[in-house]
């Protein structure tokens, strides 16, 4: 059993880190506002991470599916048209492309 001072030691060491690394995003915060890099990140990242997951999910619909293929360019051309005339609202695009193609799916 360790003795009583290493155990308060480790907690107190344990505190200062969490602490720090709590705190540490706010110390940096300031500069990141001014970033041009920063800005440009929020820029495009959404974005990609967008196009890289629906990239993604596409390509593993069509490796599993081969016999429904035009079921999934439907439901993709629901959920960009949903989109894109429901002003951008993006629960409302993918719950209509996802009631597409489950439809899709299970009907034909």
């Amino acid at each position: 059993m360790p003795d009583l001072g290493y155990l308060l030691a480790a907690v107190a060491l344990g505190s200062v880190v969490t602490i720090a690394l709590r705190a540490l995003p706010f110390a940096i915060l300031k500069p990141l506002r001014r970033s041009k890099f920063v800005a440009a990140l929020g820029r495009w990242m959404p974005a990609g991470i967008l196009l890289i997951l629906a990239v993604v999910i596409l390509r593993d619909e069509f490796v599993a599916r081969t016999g429904h293929w035009w079921a999934v360019i439907a439901a993709t051309a629901v959920t960009v048209v949903v989109h894109l005339v429901g002003r951008r609202r993006a629960v409302l695009s993918v719950a209509a492309g996802t009631t597409c193609y489950i439809v899709l799916i299970n009907l034909v």
